[in-house]
């Protein structure tokens, strides 16, 4: 499996150029400054690495921070604050690595081995309140301790002296460069974060990074800052651009209108104007591993029912919204994991086709369900709240859900509720929702990446899906049958079908393709199909 997924990574990588601009954008760009103006879809809602859940904050801290590993142009991991190769025990459960010495902070002060210790303790303390705990649980102890029965102490994450870190594994985990990556991973400056205690990341002036960019003019609430060389950085002698100006235009049709008027380098595509530029040179998409999906909450009434659940899933056009609303390479999808992520280690198969059509669209099933689901609750009529974030592509998925729903469900009223992303994720981790719109990208090519998105104690598991089934079948994956590759696949293909055909926990609608259009003298722009989406690192103005 880890032979395949480096093939997948190398292929699903690119480093985008484009030419043929208009006019105004040759104007703009005739100089070789080293400056460009980009766009992000969303807001900035943290540069904590404990405490983002959604992607363009986890792109702003992979822009200002480094882990033990960075991803080289091909997209497979490379060492970044790893001086070398870790030391591995015999059993492969305790990875010992070295800090390079000359990794440093952004306020000058050196990267060291308790830096990362205090991170991942702060992911996974119970009390932080981190969405991404579950990751830790690859750490010896780390599951105990979010849940509350094991203390910190035991964590097995340790700083052995200044510059080492042991990780010691709860079992073996063959893809942990991978994993270690992904933003949770990140470490923090124990000394400047304990002075801020919970203000930081909450601006640029309460962050420090370690990454190839400093971030400023970020107030917390701002839609425009930028990004400017980090001279502290180890490898800043291979980082060219000096400054990105980032401004975030959350309407499809604004930024494609600031690219064409040449006052932005680098935008994304979506829509109607996905079409519009499938064929220009300016345009490339790449495929993702990233799910639109409903998220139903469960301690609700309406939708804590199981056959209500369903009927909504069923309810739904996926290909045409796909198609016709999207238009950007997106297809329907009929499960939570996608299509090109992971391969069976017998035959490598790939997982979402070995695994099959789970609940696709299906007008009479879906008022069977509904039906059934009406009688269940004694309702003749039901009314339920859509929410999400108030990006373009958001609003468009709700108001096409909230369509088909009303035409296929007789007797169902959908309200929509749009606001900005911090304010969603506020409301839903409060469980304060009906059903929500979200995207989920994952960190490595593991389904259990996606799966364990709806473990009962999970961070992330706003909608407090709960199957003691499901559960025990997640441990196994991650313990009993970490040594048993066959066993696992299977076993992670039984709790798909759990999750989404038997109890409809998760309503999936799409894998995403994410389109960008970029100014002919923009090169190198590293462009991910999981985990962050973008990186500048290697970016430059020719």
């Amino acid at each position: 499996m880890k032979k395949r997924l480096g093939i997948v990574l190398l292929s699903a990588v690119f480093l985008l150029g484009a030419c043929g601009t208009s006019n105004k954008q040759k104007e703009k760009n005739q100089g070789s400054s080293q400056e460009i103006n980009v766009v992000s879809s969303g807001e900035l809602a943290t540069l904590d690495s404990a405490l983002y859940s959604d992607v363009n904050s986890s792109d702003m801290i992979g822009q200002t921070m480094e882990g033990l590993y960075r991803l080289d142009k091909s997209g497979q991991p490379e060492f970044g604050m790893a001086k070398e190769e870790p030391k591995i025990s015999e059993d492969g459960l305790t990875y010992t690595f070295t800090i390079k010495d000359d990794a440093t902070w952004s306020n000058g002060e050196k990267v060291q081995a308790k830096d990362f210790v205090y991170s991942f303790k702060q992911v996974i303390d119970p009390a932080y309140g981190s969405t991404s705990s579950n990751q830790m649980d690859i750490f010896k102890n780390g599951r105990r301790i979010r849940e509350g029965e094991a203390p910190l102490s035991e964590f097995g994450v340790v700083a052995k002296d200044t510059k080492t870190l042991e990780l010691n594994l709860e079992y073996p985990v063959p893809y942990l460069s991978q994993v270690l990556v992904g933003t949770p991973f990140m470490p923090k400056n124990a000394a400047f974060s304990d002075e801020k205690k919970k203000n930081y990341g909450t601006t640029a002036d309460d962050f420090v990074g370690n990454g190839p960019f400093v971030i400023k003019g970020w107030t917390g609430t701002n839609d425009t800052w930028t990004l400017e060389k980090n001279s502290t950085y180890w490898d800043a002698d291979n980082v060219t651009l000096e400054k990105i100006t980032v401004q975030v235009v959350k309407e499809v049709a604004t930024s494609v209108q600031m690219f064409e008027a040449g006052e932005v380098n680098y935008a994304t595509l979506a829509d109607t104007y996905a079409k519009e530029y499938k064929e220009s040179k300016q345009a490339t998409f790449v495929p993702k591993a990233m799910v639109g999906y409903l998220s139903p909450n469960q301690k609700r009434e309406v939708t804590g029912n199981k056959n209500i659940r369903k009927a909504i899933l069923q309810g739904i056009d996926k290909e045409q919204f796909a198609s016709e609303i999207l238009g950007d390479g997106s297809i329907a999808l009929n499960g939570f994991v996608p299509e090109n992520f992971a391969f069976s280690p017998k035959d490598q198969k790939d997982f979402r086709k070995e695994n099959g059509d789970l609940l696709p669209f299906n007008k009479k099933e879906a008022r069977k369900s509904w039906e059934l689901g009406k009688k269940e609750l004694g309702k003749e009529t039901i009314e339920l709240e859509l929410m999400s974030a108030d990006t373009g592509t958001a609003k468009k998925t709700i108001e096409f859900v909230q369509g088909q729903l009303q035409e296929n469900l007789p007797g169902l009223t959908v309200t929509l509720k749009s606001m900005p992303l911090q304010n969603r994720l506020e409301l839903q981790n409060k469980g304060e929702f009906d059903l929500v719109f979200g995207t989920w990208t994952p960190d490595y090519a593991d389904p259990i990446n996606f799966l364990e998105f709806y473990d009962s104690k999970g961070g992330l598991n706003t909608a407090k899906y709960n199957n003691p089934a499901y559960d025990k079948g997640l441990q196994a994956a991650r313990f009993e049958l970490a040594k048993q590759p066959e066993k696992r696949w299977e076993e992670l293909r039984h709790l798909e079908k759990i999750l989404v055909e038997e109890d409809a926990g998760v309503l999936p609608l799409y894998q995403g393709s994410v389109g960008y259009l970029t100014s002919d003298n923009l090169k190198g722009i590293q462009v991910y199909p999981f985990g962050r989406t973008v990186s500048y690192r290697l970016a430059e103005v020719k």
